[in-house]
């Protein structure tokens, strides 16, 4: 793990939601993520792990606070060039793998850049084929998510998560809708990936078998922070 620099750095973040009455999603967190760490941030649901997620990824704004992501403020960030940034710097893994079920494994993972792939500096299928057999499943690029375990479509959302190079991924509840065993490999595959590649990984869980296979555990309850071990 590189310690010397900082990849995410949030400041008093708070996030309320609602004008009637108010939910505190956050109150007042700050954290730092060092490049290439694998951070997990547990908690029950409603704890705040996924809003911190959300937040560290762009794709919600805090009520107050800031976040710095490489360096970069984030509230500097508008518009198209907010999601220029995300796209080019953030990977996103979901429970419920987000697949389109008419598309192949190759196809899903091709998806995220197809918009733009006449602006890319490398050829988008030979680097989603390249992913799917990293992570072991390229015998299966042409098969459909209904063909797949569910192992395999969340192996195939790891690769869509890499197509872009991102510096971070960001994995909200990644084992959340799998067996013990399938859970444990996806775990393992993002530990893998972290080292072989300096990814900078954060995973919310609620899952306590993972805490000997990350470099550190923030634990959440109620939209705060409760300990780190």
């Amino acid at each position: 793990m590189n310690v010397n620099n900082l990849m995410v750095q949030a400041k008093a973040l708070s996030k309320t939601y609602g004008d009637g009455t108010a939910v505190h999603a956050l109150e007042n967190v700050s954290l730092t993520i060092a490049a290439g760490e694998i951070l997990a941030i547990q908690g029950p649901s409603g704890s705040g792990k996924s809003t911190l997620l959300n937040l560290i990824g762009t794709l919600d704004h805090p009520t107050s606070g800031k976040v710095w992501v490489n360096g970069l403020d984030l509230s500097d960030l508008k518009g198209n060039a907010l999601a220029d940034f995300r796209r080019a710097n953030i990977g996103f893994i979901f429970q419920l793998f987000n697949l389109v079920p008419s598309l192949t494994a190759l196809e899903n993972v091709q998806l995220p850049l197809l918009p733009y792939w006449r602006k890319l500096d490398f050829n988008l299928e030979d680097r989603s084929r390249e992913l799917l057999e990293q992570i072991g499943i390229e015998k299966r690029q042409h098969h459909l998510p209904s063909q797949l375990s569910g192992g395999e479509q969340q192996r195939v959302a790891i690769a869509r998560a890499l197509v872009n190079h991102p510096k971070i991924i960001l994995a909200d509840e990644p084992t959340g809708n799998l067996d013990s065993e399938s859970g444990a490999e996806i775990i393992w595959l993002l530990r893998q990936l972290n080292q072989a590649l300096d990814l900078t990984v954060v995973i919310a869980t609620h899952d306590t078998a993972i805490t000997h296979q990350v470099d550190r555990v923030i634990h959440m309850q109620d939209g705060k922070f409760l300990g780190t071990l």
